[in-house]
């Protein structure tokens, strides 16, 4: 790679979100871009997780691009290594194989206001780019607790998202740490092969049946054979899962009913009451995520297993100890205690137009305008940003909306013309996020009195979208103008200041 490459764009990240920004870039007839990978393929989240029983809790045929749907699903709800193969297939259709950089992964990036230009250093060499796109996604670097004694354990230990495929967990003493998404599908998959599994449960999950099947030849041929049956048929899961997210945004006490249900689906497989006294959570269903499993229950009451209804607090040795003081001599540590998602590691990395990090920037939280664009980081703009997350949907829907709002703001810079940049008003982002703050009030996730990742450490929740898929749609799909300042590089030969100058536009 030259010293000093330029490029229009530079997509960082190739998962759902780098990917999409790259097709969609070239639909806009945008060809000088490169997406950034510090690994050494694409797939992002579903190539970093590869645990046992790793799996979609989204049906595939709402789990995947409108612009690329996918026929050949052969479940419902689809495995790692198929989301994964859809991934590559997405690479090679669009052709975006010559636009990755892989083993690049982004050091630090800095604003150039002279140059009205991001100045990237990469672990293969630097660039240049007009306009940066931040895919980095919120699951995909891991938390690892600080646990007292951990340094000093002797057996093995790892993440969910770093599996350890080489260590052989059969006949083994394994703790398993977290009760999330991840955890609820790894105890079913190791239960049967360890000798002995030890669950460390700080908060117990609402869990729901998981309506899992595979996909019959005949409705993948009739699929390939009349592709509005597809469409038809993604139309119908996510209007299912618009007409819920009132119950979640506005009136999370009509969701008893759903806990009644959740309470008779773990009566059904736990017999024992101490057992299921144990695993009955004492918040709002939708509060945290809700699970989908059909299998951990039943895992959770095999006689090779331990519940502890505690934190693990400390290490001796090879004998983990819980905060209630119980004891479980182990041979490995597994943890599925989550991501870094509102403290992103990418933000310690991008220096904006004042000299500060975004991760200095969003000390008090993270917010952003529309979920893409954050003040003083001109011509930068983050997929699956602030407040696009979602607790019953497809996080695609949210992606594809984003991708529109990107596509419009390339067209915007175009249209301006010149050497420009576009930097979020802070009043625009702040009258942005005081209406979803404001929305976010009446939530389940606000009011449903649990802890869970959606919220920071001031617990204010910068995570989730308060809203429908549809609304966040219409909310993105122009860039106005009105809520940037517009950034223009000085006239050579004019003796003006060598500061990009701001002019406001009134739209």
């Amino acid at each position: 790679m030259g010293e000093r490459e330029h490029v229009r764009v530079a997509v960082v990240g190739s998962g759902f979100g780098g990917l999409g920004a790259a097709v969609r870039l070239r639909r806009e007839g945008v060809t000088d871009f490169v997406v950034l990978e510090r690994a050494g393929s694409v797939g992002g989240t579903w190539r970093d997780n590869s645990y046992p029983g790793c799996a979609c809790d989204v049906p595939s045929h709402l789990y995947s691009f409108s612009f690329a749907p996918h026929p050949d699903w052969p479940r419902t709800f689809s495995g790692q290594e198929h989301i994964r193969a859809y991934l590559e297939h997405v690479t090679d259709t669009f052709r975006l194989r010559p636009h990755l950089r892989f083993d690049s992964e982004v050091k630090r990036m800095s604003w150039n206001a002279e140059r009205l230009c991001w100045d990237i250093e990469t672990s293969s060499g630097n660039l240049s780019a007009d306009l940066v796109v931040s895919a980095t996604g919120p699951l995909s670097d891991p938390k690892v607790p600080d646990i007292p004694g951990l340094d000093s354990f002797p057996g093995k230990v790892f993440h969910s998202a770093r599996w350890d495929h080489d260590y052989d967990l059969r006949g083994k003493r394994v703790a398993m740490v977290g009760t999330g998404a991840s955890a609820i599908q790894i105890v079913p998959s190791i239960q049967p092969d360890v000798s002995r599994l030890t669950l460390f449960q700080r908060t117990p999950p609402w869990v729901m049946p998981r309506m899992d099947r595979a996909i019959s030849g005949a409705e993948r041929w009739l699929h390939r054979q009349l592709p509005f049956t597809s469409q038809l048929r993604r139309g119908l899961l996510w209007g299912i899962r618009e007409l819920q997210v009132q119950a979640f945004t506005k009136h999370p006490n009509e969701l008893g009913f759903v806990e009644q249900l959740a309470k008779r689906n773990m009566a059904r497989a736990i017999k024992d009451p101490a057992l299921r006294a144990k695993l009955t959570p004492d918040y709002r269903i939708g509060c945290k995520r809700i699970l989908l499993s059909s299998d951990y229950y039943p895992a959770l009451a095999q006689p090779n297993v331990d519940v502890v209804a505690s934190g693990l607090a400390e290490v001796r040795g090879s004998t983990l100890v819980a905060a209630d003081g119980s004891e479980a001599e182990v041979d490995a540590i597994v943890f599925g205690t989550g991501f870094h998602v509102t403290d992103m590691p990418i933000a310690e990395r991008v220096v904006g137009a004042d000299g500060r990090t975004l991760a200095e920037a969003w000390k008090g939280g993270m917010e952003s305008l529309r979920g893409a664009s954050a003040a003083g980081f001109p011509n930068w703009m983050t997929i699956i940003g602030p407040n696009t997350g979602l607790g019953n949907s497809s996080m695609i829907l949210m992606i594809e909306s984003q991708l529109n709002y990107l596509a419009d703001y390339v067209r915007q810079l175009d249209v301006l013309g010149g050497r420009v940049a576009l930097d979020a008003r802070p009043g625009a982002v702040r009258a942005w996020n005081d209406r979803v703050q404001e929305r976010m009030k009446r939530t389940v996730w606000n009011t449903g009195g649990c802890t869970s990742w959606y919220l920071d450490a001031s617990g204010r929740n910068t995570t989730i979208w308060p809203g429908t898929t549809a609304e966040f749609r219409r909310a993105t799909r122009r860039v106005d103008l009105a809520e940037y300042d517009v950034l223009r590089a000085p006239v050579a030969g004019t003796g003006e200041q060598q500061a990009a100058e701001k002019a406001g536009v009134d739209a």
